[in-house]
Parts: C-alpha cells; sequence; structure tokens
C-alpha cells in the first residue's frame, strides 16, 4: 500500500461508512500510516456541500471528524501545475472541471498516490503525459 491522497468522493464514502470495500481498504490504509491525507481542495468541496443545505452541524461535525488528519494545502507549485493541468486538459476538449486539477497537482507535486472513484476524469490527466498514480478503493 502506498502513501496515498484522498480524492473527495473516496473521504465522503469513508466518512459515511457505506461501502465496506472502502471501509475496509481505508482501515488498512489507517493502520499502515497513522491518518489518511486529504487536501485544502477536498475541504473546500465538502464544506461548499454541505454549506449549500446550510447545514452548520454537518460542518462542524466533518471539522471534527478530519481534525486528526493531515491536510495538504494549496501552494504556489501546486497551483502552476493545476493551471498547466487545467489548461491542456481545455485545449485538448476534455476539460474535468477546476477542483480535479487542483487535487491532483497535489498528489503529483507530493508524490502521493490519488485514491478516488473518479478514475476516468483522473485518467485524461495522466493521458497527457502527466505523472500522476491512481487507486481505486472501491474495488
Amino acid at each position: 500500500m502506498n502513501r496515498s491522497l484522498l480524492d473527495t468522493d473516496i473521504l465522503s464514502e469513508i466518512l459515511k461508512g457505506i461501502n465496506p470495500t472502502v471501509a475496509r481498504n481505508a482501515a488498512a490504509y489507517r493502520q499502515a500510516f497513522g491518518r489518511y491525507s486529504l487536501s485544502s481542495v477536498t475541504v473546500m468541496e465538502v464544506i461548499s456541500g454541505l454549506q449549500r443545505n446550510q447545514s452548520v452541524r454537518r460542518i462542524q461535525k466533518f471539522l471534527t471528524d478530519i481534525s486528526g488528519e493531515e491536510v495538504l494545502t494549496f501552494g504556489q507549485g501546486d497551483g502552476r501545475l493545476a493551471g498547466e493541468i487545467d489548461g491542456d486538459l481545455e485545449r485538448v476538449g476534455r476539460p474535468i472541471g477546476r477542483c480535479d486539477p487542483m487535487i491532483a497537482a497535489i498528489a503529483i507535486v507530493q508524490g502521493l498516490e490519488l485514491v478516488t472513484g473518479n478514475i476516468a476524469h483522473y485518467q485524461r490527466i495522466q493521458q497527457l503525459g502527466y505523472p500522476l498514480t491512481l487507486a481505486n478503493w472501491r474495488i
């Protein structure tokens, strides 16, 4: 098992505890590494969704749930790489939104495998030659 960055969808599944395969992989990861790594972009995505529903209680619960996890910030190097990825995806007509290139850039810069259920989106980045490593804990 490699050190990994959790994409928003996988973190959400871990916190909901519904998918037994994801839960099993998450438990093995926590056993090996002690805590999860997620990005500040993922924090923004989750809080944005909860804020749309004006769920202050759920926002507080989420922040409590992730308080012991490693949250990687989006820095200048990540910004440059994410801009390159996003620009390349737009140029070839295969955009995936703004957040996914940001999360991918953090994974690449930090040398982490990206754990996601959105394999098809992120494979577009790989197809452009970026050194992004993917894993899917749903299988």
